[in-house]
């Protein structure tokens, strides 16, 4: 590692707070020594019953930080009250538990298996961010909006560099010779390539073309563990940070909140291929099309094309399931031809329950109001524009993904005449599977004359 990147992780890197950490009070449960009517048996005796804040600070009064007792607050039907000593002071909190879920202050808060683990980890919370207040202000300082500078980056320059380099070596020789290129989705100038991608050659921050969220979950971390983006101490006992499931990088929740959407996932990480977003599996297998739909396309186009009811008739459900767990496990090495799957309705089976099973439906949540209003103009002309305007708002992935989807469902559909599949015919089937639709929606009229158009209309709208 080069001389100035150790420097850059010294100057952020604060062992102290981890010393800082250790010093905190620790849980010290008041027990009550009468009989409790009605006691929750997700509480022990530290519940002292139906009590008003002043009863309790007087129980709590001298005693030392870090001691606390349940109870319930008169008129209270929903949640339970922490009283908690810390500081001198007696604060109130209002608690609340679910069996699935656990203890918890809020919804959207940390969630712990016992009432001793929450006031452990809001202890020590209480306690950094009073004797740890200037530290973590100057991390603050040296991270915030400072992405490129992070440990994060700096940790991690060669992998980034190198998808970098295959985003730039794939947008040179595809994205600006597509049908409808990079230029038509971002609205770049043509003549303008540094408008699109950045020179990475030396700073090894990503092209402004690649755009990947971060799939954070909160995780409980074992033993010493830090910020990969300020390189700081992950404090607390559970739920110290979250986790990217996608590409296992480790942050503070508020650091997460900072972090660019430049994830970069790792194959070894995707659990198969069902399910998985889109833009997670394109990135991971360094490809624009998912290898899945790929085969199943060509497959069809191999086999399929005269097949009365493609995509209409169902495949039998126990070979469509084999397949999608060989897919699982196997990925590009399975074997999807005919010889091994004589039906073809296996093939386009399996390939409308991959986009079935998407996170995000190849026409987005975000992009399908637009898509919808593009209808309402009356000419096929204006409809068209429209359509190529709604394209816009897709990520990349969805983009190129949708592009080629359409493109094979034309030319299923000019051989109508013998497969019986139209292009009517085709989006009443795959509109429930490609579109964002709202869940309690049942008539889809709408939404498949939408499709219907993109179908017939493909050609133009990606000119």
């Amino acid at each position: 590692m080069a001389k100035e990147t150790l420097s850059q992780i010294d100057k952020v890197w604060k062992p102290e707070l981890y010393k800082i950490q250790l010093e905190a009070p620790t849980p010290k449960p008041i027990y009550c020594d009468t009989s409790v009517d009605q006691r929750p048996n997700f509480y022990d005796s530290a519940y002292h019953g139906i009590m008003d804040h002043h009863k309790s600070e007087k129980i709590l009064e001298g005693k030392p930080d870090g001691s606390y007792l349940i109870r319930r607050s008169p008129g209270a039907t929903d949640y339970w009250t922490l009283s908690l000593r810390f500081g001198r002071k007696t604060k109130h909190f209002k608690i609340y538990y679910s069996p699935d879920k656990g203890h918890f202050l809020r919804e959207n808060f940390k969630k712990f298996d016992t009432v001793h683990d929450l006031v452990a980890d809001g202890l020590v919370d209480f306690y950094m961010r009073i004797h740890a207040g200037s530290i973590i202000q100057q991390i603050n300082c040296q991270t915030k909006n400072c992405y490129e500078q992070s440990p994060y980056m700096t940790l991690n320059r060669r992998k980034l560099r190198a998808l970098s380099n295959e985003l730039r070596k794939s947008s040179k020789l595809s994205m600006f010779n597509d049908d409808m290129s990079t230029t038509a989705i971002t609205g770049a100038k043509a003549d303008d390539p540094l408008a699109m991608i950045t020179d990475v050659s030396d700073c090894g921050v990503l092209p402004e073309i690649y755009e990947k969220n971060h799939n954070f979950k909160t995780h409980t971390f074992k033993g010493l563990n830090w910020c990969e983006f300020c390189a700081n101490f992950l404090w607390g006992f559970t739920s110290q940070g979250v986790k990217c499931e996608d590409c296992g990088f480790v942050a503070h929740v508020k650091c997460s909140e900072i972090v660019p959407a430049k994830c970069v996932p790792d194959l070894k990480r995707l659990r198969g291929i069902f399910g998985v977003d889109l833009t997670t599996l394109v990135t991971a297998h360094k490809c624009k099309i998912p290898f899945i739909v790929k085969k199943c396309v060509e497959e069809v186009e191999r086999h399929g094309m005269l097949q009365e009811g493609i995509y209409r008739i169902s495949g039998f459900a126990d070979e469509i399931d084999a397949l999608k767990m060989t897919l699982d496990k196997d990925g590009e090495k399975a074997d999807m031809t005919g010889l091994a799957y004589s039906n073809i309705n296996v093939i386009s089976g399996v390939l409308k329950l991959y986009l079935r099973l998407l996170p995000v439906p190849l026409i987005t949540f975000h992009s399908y109001s637009k898509f919808m209003q593009s209808m309402a103009h009356k000419t096929i002309g204006e409809q068209v524009i429209s359509l190529r305007d709604a394209m816009k708002q897709l990520p990349q992935a969805h983009f190129n993904c949708l592009k080629y989807i359409l493109e094979h469902l034309n030319r299923v559909a000019s051989y109508h005449a013998i497969n019986k599949m139209n292009e009517s015919n085709l989006a009443t089937v795959f509109a429930p599977t490609l579109i964002a639709t709202p869940q309690h929606m049942t008539d889809l009229s709408q939404e498949i004359n939408m499709l219907t158009s993109m179908i017939t209309n493909c050609n133009a709208i990606f000119l």
